[in-house]
């Protein structure tokens, strides 16, 4: 009987030690590239705790400048911020206001962490009684109807210190509009992300809980993604970039690495990824029943995202993730 030979390629001999193993890993992330959404809120007796994310709180506008400075000692460099008006009506009107929420939590932050880079939402949703992105005519979405007004909150954004306005309602020709209005309104150094391949995802449920932003009526899928199209998300984050974004973004993120990874080999635009709230209340809920281990499951995604391709991410972990990071570089992890 011959003798089964003995391999002559061997990979396992740099999987051998701990040292080993991190010289020459392919894929690397630090806290420097997560973000942290935060949720602002205009009523201070609004309910602060998110009961379907836990961990996450909705900020009133005096202590969300201490949260976003701890962040910064933390070691994360940005946040994103979404907004929760006392009052809402059909055009969404909070979303553009000089003194809305946001606009007035941009100012607080700035004052107390002016290193930070602050991203804000520009979309309608959390603003209109109906709930949908952009403005309702007859019944139905009206996307040219919408651009002005997302222009004009992009605009209250960035003259209230928003770094980056990010578009997110998905109505076409939104980031064209924002971009000449930023422009013309003395705001050239305004960053666009634009939310590019924004999937109509059931993993959003958990944020519509935290921003009160569920649609009235109907849903979103006539203006949000199929999630079945990868060739339609290269389409629309090539039409943000020729409209003028400077950053743009996939989101969700776990279930799309493969359009992470497609975007990533079209275009050279520094790529944002977001790991959505229905992402982050499934490793939650099965870490608080023991199921995982949420640090180890936590640094598998952020890996998985990277190396798909995404330049920065957008976590509600990214907090936790930074207080992981710190412990460990103490020499208590």
């Amino acid at each position: 009987m011959a003798e089964t030979p003995l391999p002559t390629r061997r990979p396992r001999r740099l999987r051998r030690t701990a040292a080993l193993r991190d010289l020459v890993r392919e894929t690397r992330w630090d806290v420097g590239q997560l973000i942290q959404p935060l949720f602002v809120r205009e009523d201070a007796r609004t309910d602060a705790a998110v009961a379907s994310m836990p961990g996450v709180s909705r900020h009133t506008i005096e202590d969300v400048a201490a949260e976003a400075k701890e962040l910064e000692e933390l070691g994360l460099k940005a946040v994103l911020l979404f907004g929760l008006p006392t009052e809402k009506d059909e055009r969404g009107s909070g979303a553009y206001a000089d003194h809305g929420v946001v606009q007035e939590a941009l100012r607080a932050i700035r004052a107390d962490a002016p290193d930070l880079v602050l991203f804000a939402d520009v979309c309608l949703c959390e603003y209109t009684d109906h709930g949908h992105c952009g403005a309702v005519v007859d019944g139905r979405v009206d996307n040219d109807a919408s651009l002005d007004l997302l222009a004009r909150t992009a605009v209250s954004l960035a003259r209230a210190g928003a770094d980056v306005v990010a578009p997110s309602a998905m109505m076409d020709g939104q980031v064209g509009a924002i971009r000449a209005a930023l422009d013309r309104s003395g705001h050239p150094d305004a960053i666009i992300m634009g939310y590019a391949a924004k999937h109509a995802s059931a993993f959003y449920g958990p944020f519509r809980d935290a921003a009160e932003s569920a649609p009235r009526f109907g849903d979103r899928r006539g203006y949000q993604m199929d999630p079945a199209n990868a060739r339609e998300a290269l389409l629309e984050i090539a039409l943000d970039i020729e409209e003028g974004a400077d950053l743009v973004m996939v989101k969700p993120a776990l279930a799309y690495l493969d359009v992470i990874r497609a975007a990533r080999e079209r275009s050279d635009v520094p790529l944002a990824a977001y790991s959505v709230s229905g992402e982050y209340a499934m490793v939650k809920a099965a870490a608080n029943n023991g199921w995982l281990d949420e640090r180890a499951v936590v640094t598998e995604i952020l890996t998985a995202i990277r190396r798909a391709g995404a330049d920065l991410i957008i976590t509600y972990h990214a907090r936790q993730v930074a207080e992981w990071e710190r412990r460990k570089g103490h020499g208590s992890g």
